[in-house]
């Protein structure tokens, strides 16, 4: 019988075991607090903790360029220097305080690694300047991503960049003990340099590696990467423009890769979505409890953004500061409940430790998504109403099997079926029908 924190067989053993049932959470120090700095972010560490996430991703924490600069404070992904920590946030001690005082808690922290590009005024550009990418006239190109021209791109085609940028990874992991990094545009750095750079860095400790790129392109150097196309789908079902059945064509599409070695994030937002797509409102309106349980009870590691569980209700500057209401909001009581259920029922933690999603069929398949996973002496089954009216939904099979099902069962019935998120005695009537109220959500557990 395998430890409760040991990799299944056959799963790459790379993934730390502290990850088994982790969410991550996104933490932009320039909005985080009205200090903007570590030493006023670590105050949240008990809240962020009772909160129940696993992984803090620090956005950079790095010096930021001035020339070319956007906005008042520029892009914190126009890094000036590697080895630096930004003044406006800190300095070494505070980092180093900051993840010891997360490690004390059971968190662990991910510094954001941007290895793509620099700020124009990075030291790097005078000191190697072999390291860039150049124009045809020979000048420094900049990035054609977007309208970035506050960035320069790096060649990765020079050995010596290779060490540098493993030297200074590894610096953090070494002089601030961080766990691991987020790789910003993974895919646009050559998947051998990232391959590398584990390998350097596992022999100081385990780390967790995130790539910002789509998780089923994404190499098993890394330990997850972005479910985008999970998010386009709710995105789609939340506005009405798109039908139910995408969800379960996409777990369908996912079913074979989620055995793999890379975690799908499960986001309903982040700085990207906030900055340039739209508020949690804009993009999801009242669909955001039913995206926010499938995040986190579905296959996946799921990933909360700064202010989020404080129903951040705008898009925050992206060049400039802005301060989050910490006031208690009901979003914080739902995330909280949604991530205690996660870490207490081993079927819903993330893969390879979770079981895999098994759809279950119901009579309103338009309207709602239901589904089980199987592990641990225990069955879960989530079933999602994702229309803006009450419905009464009957399953017309409980999952066992294929995506389909194969039949009814009497378990869900049966003595021993408990509510998953009040912890109450609950079970279905005959016809096995659940009463759900709009965009809402029912999750039980029985034991085998």
């Amino acid at each position: 019988m395998p430890q409760p924190d040991a990799v299944p067989p056959g799963s790459r053993s790379g993934h730390p075991s502290w990850s088994r049932h982790a969410a991550i959470y996104e933490l932009n120090l320039r909005h985080f607090t009205r200090d903007g700095t570590l030493a006023a972010a670590r105050s949240h560490l008990p809240r962020l903790a009772d909160l129940g996430v696993g992984i803090i991703w620090l956005m950079p924490i790095h010096p930021i360029g001035v020339a070319h600069r956007k906005g008042l404070l520029g892009s914190p992904y126009a890094v000036r220097d590697h080895f630096g920590v930004n003044l406006e946030f800190g300095n070494l001690a505070e980092l180093r305080a900051f993840v010891a005082d997360a490690h004390h808690r059971g968190l662990r922290v991910l510094l954001d690694w941007v290895a793509h590009h620099t700020a124009w005024d990075h030291d790097l550009v005078t000191r190697q300047p072999e390291w860039y990418r150049r124009d045809e006239d020979g000048q420094l190109r900049r990035t054609p991503l977007m309208d970035w021209d506050d960035i320069v791109d790096l060649d990765y085609r020079q050995p010596g960049l290779w060490h540098y940028m493993v030297d200074a990874m590894e610096y953090w992991v070494r002089q601030a003990d961080v766990d691991g990094f987020r790789c910003d545009l993974a895919g646009l750095v050559p998947w051998e340099f990232w391959e590398h750079a584990r390998r350097q860095l596992q022999r100081v400790k385990p780390v967790f590696l995130l790539a910002e790129w789509d998780w089923t392109d994404t190499p098993a150097t890394f330990d997850a990467g972005y479910g985008w196309s999970w998010h386009s789908a709710l995105r789609g079902i939340a506005g009405q423009q798109a039908p139910v059945s995408d969800l379960a064509r996409l777990y369908r599409d996912w079913a074979g890769a989620l055995g793999g070695p890379v975690m799908p994030m499960t986001f309903v937002t982040n700085h990207d979505e906030n900055a340039w797509q739209g508020s949690d409102g804009e993009l999801f309106g009242p669909a955001l409890p039913a995206a926010a349980a499938l995040s986190v009870l579905g296959p996946g590691i799921p990933l909360l953004f700064n202010g989020q569980e404080a129903g951040l209700d705008r898009r925050l500057p992206f060049f400039d500061t802005d301060e989050i209401d910490w006031a208690e909001h009901p979003r914080s009581r739902l995330y909280r409940t949604l991530l205690g259920v996660k870490r207490r029922h081993r079927a819903l933690w993330n893969p390879p430790w979770g079981a895999p999603l098994t759809a279950v069929a119901t009579d309103l398949p338009r309207q709602v998504f239901a589904f089980t996973r199987s592990g641990g002496g225990e069955r879960v089954l989530v079933a999602v109403n994702l229309s803006p009216g009450w419905v009464r939904v009957r399953l017309t099979t409980t999952g066992r099997g294929a995506h389909n099902g194969t039949g009814p069962s009497d378990r869900w019935a049966g003595p021993g079926v408990r509510d998953a998120l009040s912890g109450r005695p609950a079970r279905l009537p005959a016809d096995r029908s659940i009463r759900m109220p709009p965009w809402g959500f029912r999750v039980l557990v029985a034991h085998r």
